[in-house]
């Protein structure tokens, strides 16, 4: 990885290959030629370039590289430092609660925040242990933050956002200040509305320790959204097997797109792991599109983190038959058990909703170039597919089509 961004990094501050390109920019009668894909793509890579630094001299030049290829690293280090477990001495807590935790030797793990455990003592430990300041990670993120400053000073940007948002519908951290503090301002009532009610449900439910903690806000929202509509959010699950998920996203590609998903046997040494399913993603009149691997159920050294990658970009290649696109869409589900398949909680139905959206996009996004294919676009606008594919997912007309206890088929 670190050797192909070096790659990348290197081609994107080639001076021979930007002023091949600005001297095409510039002839207005080659330019009028192109067709509108092919003039974009052209702009693209001189965006490109600019952003990377082309414009400075070559020792500048190479230390943007450098910065590209340790602000990867970074990133890559931090994701995965946080969320890996905290260890904390087993007599440190009470014993009643120490049974919630994984037990390793005198040593209990702390795997994430249990903000589902009805259990304020239970918690508030994990909050504070599972969250607790790591000296390598905030060291981490204290180079990060500098090494992008670094980068967006010197290659001529103020600060990083500016950098990072040129080429976006936002285009500058003004409008992003704007559009959040507006929300704030909408939303700061509601907010407080919600506060205090949770705060009720906590002096209702435990008078001796009513004052509303941060590691209470996720318990009692669900808890007041389970009295508001008369249902344990937990009883959702049994009617949201990946299965009848699986089957729901099928159907309603099939009747928005005519697409259908069809399962494909893997070759060996295909996939990384014997989990990853393969689905053929096949039109009703165009065909095969492309191909989904799904990587989606949990395993130890597996980044914990939701999202949709591609593979390979579709094209249209020299002899005019069009290279198929594929993506790996990567959740962390929980494996089926010997009496039940594996079951999706609300959230975990709209988030594989909102990743299919993405991997809808790269299939359907059929450009003459990888460049500009599918969601590679904007960044902000490429999570419109996504939250289109949320509104979906949590409409009790689409919802009704699929959802069907795993037991009963009810």
């Amino acid at each position: 990885c670190d050797s192909f961004t070096l790659y990348l990094s290197r081609l994107n501050t080639d001076v021979e290959l930007c002023q091949s390109l600005r001297r095409l920019l510039a002839d207005e009668s080659v330019m009028s030629s192109l067709d509108p894909e092919t003039r974009r793509v052209a702009e693209l890579f001189m965006f490109d370039f600019e952003i990377s630094g082309i414009h400075l001299d070559e020792e500048k030049r190479k230390k943007a590289v450098n910065l590209n290829v340790r602000i990867l690293d970074l990133c890559n280090e931090f994701l995965t430092g946080a969320h890996l477990p905290n260890k904390i001495d087993k007599h440190v807590l009470p014993e009643p609660i120490r049974y919630n935790f994984t037990t390793e030797g005198n040593y209990l793990q702390v795997a994430g925040l249990h903000a589902d455990c009805p259990d304020d003592l239970v918690r508030e430990a994990a909050y504070k242990i599972f969250l607790y300041p790591n000296a390598e990670q905030l060291s981490r993120l204290e180079e990060l933050l500098a090494s992008r400053n670094s980068l967006a000073q010197l290659v001529g940007y103020d600060t990083f956002a500016h950098r990072a948002l040129q080429g976006t519908m936002a285009k500058n951290p003004e409008t992003v200040r704007q559009f959040l503090e507006k929300l704030s301002d909408r939303l700061s009532e509601r907010t407080q509305k919600d506060f205090e009610m949770m705060t009720k449900m906590k002096m209702k439910l435990n008078p001796q320790n009513s004052k509303l903690m941060p590691w209470d806000h996720p318990y009692y929202s669900g808890v007041l959204r389970a009295e508001r509509y008369n249902i344990d959010p937990g009883l959702y699950c049994p009617f949201f097997s990946l299965g009848a998920c699986m089957e729901g996203l099928n159907s309603l590609f099939s009747r928005l797109l005519g697409i259908s998903l069809y399962a494909e046997q893997t070759q060996r040494g295909e996939v990384w792991s014997e989990d990853v399913r393969k689905l053929a993603v096949v039109h009703e009149t165009e065909g095969l599109l492309g191909y989904i691997y799904c990587d989606f159920f949990q395993r130890p050294d597996k980044p914990h983190q939701d999202c949709h990658f591609t593979v390979r970009g579709g094209r249209l290649r020299e002899n005019g038959e069009y290279q198929l696109p594929v993506v790996v869409l990567m959740l962390s589900l929980p494996h089926s058990t010997r009496g039940a398949p594996t079951l999706l909680s609300p959230g975990m139905m709209e988030n594989l909703f909102h990743e299919m959206g993405h991997a809808m996009h790269s299939m359907l996004g059929r450009t003459r170039y990888q460049h500009v294919t599918g969601t590679r676009c904007p960044t902000d606008f490429a999570e419109v597919p996504s939250i289109l594919m949320e509104y979906f997912a949590n409409d009790y007309r689409v919802v009704n089509q699929f959802a069907r206890h795993y037991e009963t088929g009810q």
